[in-house]
């Protein structure tokens, strides 16, 4: 099916007539897309009807999600992704896994950013994860309300405490602090250091049994 349409081929999508897409187009309601220099109305068929071309959910794919905060995990992302490619592969699904490395409060993330893209793209049909909290620690149930909108069906393997949570929470809160210690004293002052020094000490007694 085209995407431009000419007012009738719209009027029967949208299921009124010629007569009311005019009277609609005098009250500012529905404006054509386009006019042709014969002056024929050309409308854009997904703007008026994008279900008509969203993607079937068998037609679309299963993205598998993997993060963690920082290099000295790439061992558990690692992990991470077999088990989500172990998982999918089980259920017979064709999948492709995104993985980041970085924070779990940084909403900037290239795989972060490319995975939200292909959902409001509507090529996304199912998102795996191994817990909630890999996808944002904060900000996580603003995705899913997204993945409930575009009829994205999400899996989360662990529903239970993910038992990295403290980590990666102590390393984003040192993340935080560091950023903002180096702008206000400047990254390489003895202040900022000493400061950086004593909240890598903190973290590192927090994390200690």
């Amino acid at each position: 099916m085209d995407r431009l349409a000419t007012i009738g081929e719209a009027s029967k999508v949208l299921g009124v007539s010629i007569t009311t897409l005019r009277r609609w187009e005098k009250e500012g309601r529905l404006q054509p897309d386009e006019i042709t220099q014969g002056g024929h109305r050309r409308y854009d068929l997904v703007k008026l009807r994008p279900e008509l071309f969203r993607l079937q959910r068998s037609d679309r794919k299963t993205v598998a999600y993997a993060r963690v905060s920082s290099h000295d995990q790439k061992e558990d992302l690692e992990r991470q992704k077999q088990v989500l490619e172990m998982y999918c592969a089980a259920q017979g699904w064709t999948y492709e896994v995104i993985a980041d490395l970085g924070s779990g409060m940084n909403d900037h993330k290239k795989g972060l950013r490319r995975l939200l893209n292909a959902i409001l793209q509507d090529e996304v049909g199912r998102l795996v994860i191994t817990h909630k909290d890999r996808l944002l620690r904060f900000g996580a149930e603003l995705v899913f309300a997204i993945c409930e909108a575009k009829e994205v069906e999400v899996v989360i393997l662990n529903q239970g405490e993910d038992t990295t949570f403290e980590e990666d929470l102590a390393k984003d809160v040192l993340e935080i602090i560091t950023v903002f210690s180096a702008r206000l004293y400047g990254s390489r002052s003895r202040k900022n250091q000493k400061l950086i020094e004593g909240m890598k000490k903190v973290v590192d007694d927090a994390q200690k049994p």
